[in-house]
């Protein structure tokens, strides 16, 4: 089959387009033929081996142990395990595993659902790793209730754009941040108010949230709490710091180190994909509650050009790779 492989850490010229085996699957497996997979910028972390906490975190010290990128997917059941109950041959379905750069993707049944019926392969193979994120952001770690004041810092990311409709399929009420050329876009999903960074420091208008969701990743901790009301929560998600060694992630450390001394609840989110959590998301999607943003998709050769494009920061929600 054709894959996206890399060798060694680095820029997107480290990947390459090359023909590998096809997986094969095991007892529990499901072996998917991708007809889409998503980018997000922990593709990009893994590929680059940057921060160096990455390596640290078992992806591969030297070089990526997994050599084919991509964690997002949406194909056909090609094969099934002995094992496996859930589906059959030709099922559509969505899910994550290791290696979806490619024309066949393998993992257990466990991480898969059934593509939910009003969405393309592009729109189902964006939604797993960012609509995880954001679920677990805003559902649990948030805890977003009806009627609070939600601040969603990033809105037209891939998460973020998750993150506005999840609040307000909560009954939040949404305002996002994002630059002058997403304004609109982030308020066609759900946001009541956008403030433009560009123009307007959110912390400097009054304004107090009961939750701050920030997907931005390089705001100080204390810039963050000045816009959080006396008990607010903010839940701090990834980051995208030039750090070398923790690339943003002290961020999430000192918030853990101060909050147990402030009345605000500082929390920090390190996403753990499960079956329960795609099942959640592929129930927002079919009530209408959530619709996937797809900015563009690129062919599986263009892969590293994607990438470019998302890293420079253009992208109006996701990234897909047609395959």
């Amino acid at each position: 089959m054709k894959a996206i492989i890399q060798d060694t850490y680095g820029s997107p010229d480290v990947l390459e387009l090359r023909e590998i085996d096809k997986p094969a699957p095991g007892p529990d497996d499901v072996l998917v033929r991708v007809r889409a997979a998503g980018v997000d910028q922990g593709v990009w972390h893994i590929m680059a081996g940057m921060p160096y906490l990455v390596r640290l975190m078992g992806f591969g010290l030297r070089r990526p142990k997994n050599r084919v990128r991509g964690r997002d997917v949406a194909g056909h059941v090609a094969a099934v395990g002995a094992n496996v109950t859930r589906f059959q041959p030709g099922d559509e379905v969505f899910g994550w595993c290791d290696g979806t750069f490619a024309e066949f993707a393998c993992a257990a049944e466990s991480n898969f659902a059934l593509k939910p019926a009003n969405l393309t392969f592009e729109q189902a193979a964006v939604v797993p790793v960012s609509g995880i994120t954001a679920l677990l952001g805003v559902r649990d770690s948030g805890k977003v209730s009806p009627g609070q004041r939600v601040l969603i810092i990033g809105a037209a990311g891939g998460v973020g754009t998750f993150a506005v409709q999840i609040a307000k399929a909560f009954g939040a009420e949404v305002t996002g941040v994002c630059s002058t050329t997403k304004v609109d876009l982030v308020r066609s999903i759900g946001a009541e108010q956008v403030i433009d960074y560009t123009q307007t420091d959110f912390a400097e208008t009054g304004q107090r949230y009961d939750v701050i969701f920030d997907t931005a990743g390089n705001r100080p901790l204390s810039h963050l709490r000045r816009a959080l009301t006396p008990e607010g929560t903010l839940v701090i998600v990834g980051a995208e710091t030039d750090g070398r060694w923790l690339g943003g992630f002290d961020r999430q450390i000192r918030a853990s180190l101060v909050s147990p001394f402030v009345r605000q609840h500082l929390r920090s989110l390190m996403s753990t994909e499960r079956h329960e959590h795609v099942v959640a998301l592929s129930e927002l999607i079919e009530a209408g509650d959530v619709t996937p943003v797809v900015d563009r998709s690129y062919p599986l050769a263009e892969t590293p050009e994607a990438i470019r494009y998302m890293r420079a920061g253009h992208a109006r929600g996701k990234i897909a790779i047609t395959v």
